[in-house]
C-alpha cells in the first residue's frame, strides 16, 4: 500500500517512487492513478471509481496471490482514510502470513494544507471526515462538539459533495456554538495540484463559502490561532518575549 501524498510529484517519498517503479500492477481511483504520470509506464493498471473499496481491494489482493508485484494507491496516507486497513481486513480472513505486506506512509492532506496556510496545526488538532457513507451522522456530530468543547483546531475531510451538504452545515453550527466569529479558517482545494485554491477566511464566512467539494481540506483554528501577513498561526506556547539563548524545547 503506497501513499502518494497530496497530488504533485514532488511531495511523494523516494520510498513510495521506488515501490510505484518497481511493481508490476496498480490500483486505485481513477483520479490519483492520473497524478502519477509517467511512473504508471509499462505497468498493468487497474482503476475504479468512488465507493469501490472493497473490489479494489480484492483485485490488488488477487494479482499478489498470483504472483504479481502490486501497489495499491491512496492518496496522503495509505493508513489515514486510505486502503491500508480494509486490506488488513481482508487478509485476516486467511492466512495473515500469506502475502509479503508493506505500508508506505505519505504525506496527508491535513499537513499539506496546512504548509500551504502558515502554521495552523503547530500545537493539539483533531482531524475529522464529514463523509456519511461509512459512519452516521449522528457520530460525527459528537466528534465535532467533542473537539469544538476542548479548542482543538479543527481539521475537516470530505467536508460536503453536490447531494451531500448537511454534514458541513451541521458542523459549521457546531463550531459557531464555541469558537468566536473571527476565528481563523483556512480553506484548501486540490492541494499540490494544478488547480490549487487557497483561501483564508473566518468562520463566520464559512457557511456560505462556495467553493467546497470533497478535494477541499478546512482548518479551522482554535481560541489562540491567528492570521499574520497572511499566514494563519496556532502559537505552540513558547513565551517570545523571555532573554535570548533561555528558550526550552
Amino acid at each position: 500500500m503506497v501513499g502518494i501524498g497530496p497530488g504533485e510529484i514532488g511531495h511523494m517519498s523516494l520510498r513510495a517512487r521506488k515501490a510505484i517503479e518497481e511493481c508490476q500492477v496498480i490500483v486505485g481511483y481513477n483520479t490519483y492513478i492520473k497524478l502519477l504520470g509517467d511512473l504508471i509506464y509499462n505497468k498493468e493498471i487497474k482503476s475504479f471509481g468512488m465507493t469501490e473499496e472493497i473490489k479494489r481491494a480484492e483485485y490488488a489482493i488477487g494479482r499478489a496471490r498470483n504472483g504479481k508485484r502490486v501497489c495499491v494507491i491512496s492518496s496522503g496516507d495509505p493508513g489515514v482514510y486510505g486502503m491500508a486497513g480494509l486490506i488488513l481486513e481482508l487478509l485476516k480472513k486467511n492466512d495473515p502470513n500469506e502475502l509479503k505486506i508493506e505500508i508506505i506512509p505519505g504525506v496527508i492532506a491535513a499537513a499539506a494544507c496546512a504548509s500551504l496556510l502558515g502554521a495552523p496545526l503547530m500545537h493539539d488538532f483533531a482531524v475529522i471526515s464529514l463523509s456519511d457513507l461509512l459512519t452516521d451522522l449522528e457520530l460525527i456530530e459528537r466528534r465535532v462538539e467533542s473537539a469544538a468543547k476542548a479548542d482543538f483546531v479543527v481539521v475537516l475531510y470530505n467536508p460536503k459533495s453536490a447531494r451531500r451538504v448537511i454534514p458541513f452545515q451541521k458542523a459549521c453550527d457546531i463550531m459557531l456554538k464555541y469558537r468566536s466569529l473571527n476565528t481563523p479558517v483556512g480553506i484548501v482545494r486540490n492541494a499540490y495540484r494544478d488547480d490549487q485554491e487557497v483561501t483564508v477566511t473566518t468562520l463566520k464566512d464559512l457557511p456560505s463559502f462556495k467553493k467546497i467539494n470533497m478535494a477541499t481540506t478546512i482548518i479551522i483554528g482554535n481560541s489562540k490561532t491567528y492570521v499574520k501577513h497572511g499566514c494563519i498561526i496556532t502559537p505552540r506556547g513558547y513565551n517570545l518575549k523571555q532573554k535570548k539563548g533561555s528558550g526550552r524545547e
